[in-house]
């Protein structure tokens, strides 16, 4: 069974103390549903039509894992801190074996 992706790009941040308030949470919930951080807000370069923003990556172990982190309630908790402070691009993106 192939991997799976999180993939969180910020469009627009509106309050950087809710983005620390809600990773406090955040974190501990994905490493409690089994997820494991691949990138998280280092570096970015666009290259072909992009957008320069800040992107997190965590691997989960197939594709209903990283669904059900997203559904679970210690990430609810966390998300609901974020409110309307961000626009983001959130998806799940299966990997390949």
């Amino acid at each position: 069974m192939p991997k799976a992706y999180l993939v969180v790009c910020y469009r627009e941040v509106r309050d950087p103390a809710a983005v620390v308030a809600y990773a406090k949470l955040a974190g501990p919930a994905v490493q409690a549903n089994g997820g494991r951080f691949v990138a998280r807000g280092g570096r970015v370069q666009s290259l072909e039509g992009g957008i320069e923003e800040r992107t997190v990556v965590i691997e989960f172990d197939n594709f209903d894992a990283a669904v059900a982190h997203y559904r679970s309630d210690a990430y609810q908790k966390a998300l609901a801190l974020l409110g309307d402070t961000v626009v983001r691009d959130m998806r799940v993106v299966e990997g390949v074996d």
